[in-house]
């Protein structure tokens, strides 16, 4: 039974909200009680799987990209707190980091699913109903980099046009390392992939971008006036476990499925992905601070 001071304290919360208690009360006599399955909206979340083919392997396919989706709606959960909250303390940032480490190393060793878990010649006979669609145009990847690290360590080692010595926000955005895939350097243009792509979430990347000057997790990490050996040690991790291990998986199964007999099959998005996915290539690093010249120049070797 719920005692007088319970009920008290709910007349206060309701009162502070400028709201009339009782008529709450009255609501809760006809609420209907929560059930698992409308909270977590599991009839939604099992209908989005929308087939293009009559594989059957193509539903594990789409089902894995939703189950990567909502790890990496996890990590930004996680790094937006710390991005954006000028009041960050090192031993929070450290939880938050610790978490990410957490939904990172699901990410890597749940890829088993795509590379062991699918019909060999069925995926490459499915796959091609999905040209040009590209796991590139995932835009929370995008969305990570970008609350991670400064843009200036995002932008392409072989750049479209030469920048200058001190690139504006708008060099930078137009020479982002992963526009790569979706150039063709011989024609200079872009393919379908990528200008799809760009229609869709180029404003709100570049936006992204401009609000997180000065306040991402490196330079969060930066700011601190002391120490943090535990923090730099997890944050190292994390760069190690994004940029290094997590693309390398991703390679191995694009190598069991393009490449296995030989046949160097082109990716659906058309890139060269041998290149674009291996990390000796972008050496794509998050917290360059943090690691020796040695380190850099064998980053992803």
């Amino acid at each position: 039974m719920i005692d007088n001071k319970t009920i008290a304290f709910i007349e206060q919360k309701y009162k502070a909200m400028g709201e009339n208690p009782e008529t709450y009360m009255q609501g809760l006599l006809h609420a209907k009680p929560i059930t698992y399955w409308d909270y977590i909206s599991v009839d939604t979340l099992l209908s989005l799987q929308k087939t293009r083919t009559n594989f059957k392997d193509e539903e594990i396919f789409i089902l894995y990209h939703q189950v990567v989706e909502l790890l990496l709606k996890l990590v930004l959960h996680e790094i937006k707190q710390i991005s954006l909250n000028d009041e960050i303390t090192p031993s929070i940032m450290l939880e938050k980091i610790q978490r990410v480490n957490r939904y990172t190393t699901m990410l890597i060793s749940s890829f088993d699913i795509m590379k062991d878990g699918m019909d060999y010649d069925d995926y490459n006979t499915f796959r091609a109903s999905l040209t040009p669609a590209s796991g590139f145009q995932s835009v929370q990847f995008r969305y990570i980099e970008l609350y991670c690290t400064r843009l200036a360590n995002l932008v392409s080692k072989r750049p479209l046009k030469s920048l200058p010595v001190n690139p504006s926000l708008q060099d930078c955005i137009d020479n982002l390392y992963w526009k790569d895939a979706g150039y063709d350097r011989s024609t200079g243009k872009k393919t379908i992939t990528l200008q799809l792509f760009e229609e869709k979430y180029m404003g709100e990347i570049t936006q992204l971008a401009e609000k997180v000057v000065g306040k991402t997790i490196e330079e969060r990490f930066l700011s601190f006036d002391r120490e943090c050996p535990e923090l730099q040690m997890q944050l190292r991790y994390f760069d190690r476990l994004y940029n290094i291990e997590w693309p390398l998986v991703h390679l191995n199964t694009a190598q069991h499925y393009l490449d296995l007999r030989n046949e160097n099959k082109n990716a659906t998005g058309g890139s060269e992905w041998k290149k674009y996915l291996h990390p000796k290539y972008q050496k794509r690093i998050f917290f360059p601070g943090l690691l020796s010249d040695e380190e850099k120049q064998n980053w992803g070797n």
